[in-house]
């Protein structure tokens, strides 16, 4: 049976490619899940991505996928620095969580530097553009195999 990964991407990254291109890059989101959906076949793992503005249907996202996936992959965007509902709903379903970030958040505004995701989140990448994506399902795929 297939490795199951869930992606979630947060609030605002539907606007990739036309948003602070400068700090996010020039890529999209669907080139971003086009290379997700391409190294998890080439690893022989199922995807569900998402992407999903308000932090409400996130936190029914993670609720609803300790039924049936192995791993998170998450960028919970802003919400990072705040949302205490999507740190419990991580931490409350136990599905090992990869939290990553486009841009280097603590190269960023000060208020970026404090991640509430991140102790409930087997690891953090970011910085990396793209490859953030790529490494943190890697990780997850790293994870399940364990």
């Amino acid at each position: 049976m297939p490795a199951k990964i869930l992606i979630i991407h947060g609030p605002n990254l539907a606007l990739l490619g036309e948003r602070e291109v400068n700090v996010y890059g020039s890529f999209t989101l669907d080139e971003i899940n086009a290379k997700l959906q391409a190294l998890a076949k080439q690893e022989k793992a199922e995807l569900a991505i998402v992407q999903l503005d308000s932090e409400g249907e996130i936190v029914e996202q993670i609720g609803k996928a300790r039924k049936e996936f192995g791993a998170l992959v998450i960028n919970p965007g802003a919400y990072t620095h705040y949302s205490v509902a999507i740190r419990d709903a991580i931490a409350g379903v136990g599905i090992p969580t990869v939290e990553v970030h486009l841009s280097n958040i603590y190269a960023r505004e000060e208020f970026r530097h404090k991640s509430v995701i991140a102790p409930v989140a087997v690891g953090q990448i970011s910085g990396f553009g793209v490859n953030s994506y790529l490494l943190g399902l890697k990780a997850a795929l790293d994870l399940l195999k364990k």
